[in-house]
């Protein structure tokens, strides 16, 4: 007898079962999704973790504050010492002031004559110069500048004090018509302001509670001098 053999062209029973097994339990889980089934619903939050939701905003809100505040020092700490260091020989400076003025008043006490006929006083004037010359750089090198308004210059009461008012037609009234002293800023601070006679117009009245004190002063002491003057012409009389 001729024995035929079977030969399997699928795959074996149990392995097919076990296949539609597989294919049925996906096709069932994915039935849910496909229908738009809702997601299960979050648990609420209890009061605890809400209490702690509300530190940690509040933690956070300090933390920034505190970070602010701490940059706003710290930049106020640079300017300070920005400061100290442009401004830290302020009151040493104003009292080199006299001296460059004294130095200034001797040149301008040599009669120009004088100075160009005698050796004497030729080196002297010239020894006074180079050392006010060797002054106002040191000055430059620590940011010190000197103020000398020009005539008919406006009247500025930030770099400029007035002393009297002169009365003439030849300078715009509120602009400068007399320097006696020159001032001085350091670091674009003022340092000392500049002595000006300020002008006004012929025949105006002298200016009222706002005038300057410089010039209040001023015009009191040549009262008082007219007033002493007068009482020494009676008594000799």
């Amino acid at each position: 007898m001729t024995e035929h053999k079977h030969t399997p062209d699928g795959p074996e029973p149990n392995e097919a079962n076990a296949a539609g097994a597989t294919e049925s339990a996906a096709g069932e889980a994915e039935q849910p999704a496909a229908a738009g089934a809702q997601p299960a619903p979050e648990a609420p939050r209890t009061p605890r973790e809400a209490e702690l939701e509300a530190e940690l905003a509040d933690a956070k809100d300090r933390l920034l504050r505190a970070l602010a505040e701490t940059e706003n020092l710290r930049r106020r700490a640079v300017r300070d010492l920005d400061e100290a260091h442009k401004y830290a020989i302020t009151n040493f400076a104003r009292e080199l002031l006299e001296v460059a003025d004294n130095l200034s008043r001797a040149l301008d006490a040599v009669p120009p004559r004088a100075r160009g006929e005698i050796d004497f006083i030729k080196n002297l004037a010239d020894g006074i110069a180079i050392t006010e010359k060797a002054l106002l750089t040191s000055f430059e090198r620590h940011q010190i500048a000197k103020v000398v308004p020009e005539i008919g210059e406006k009247f500025d009461h930030n770099r400029h004090q007035a002393m009297f008012e002169v009365a003439t037609a030849e300078q715009p009234p509120g602009t400068v018509a007399q320097v006696l002293q020159p001032g001085y800023t350091i670091a674009e601070r003022l340092l000392r302001p500049a002595l000006v006679g300020v002008a006004k117009a012929p025949g105006a009245k002298p200016s009222g509670p706002d005038r300057d004190e410089g010039a209040e002063r001023a015009v009191n002491g040549e009262d008082d001098a007219s007033a002493q003057a007068g009482s020494r012409v009676d008594t000799t009389a």
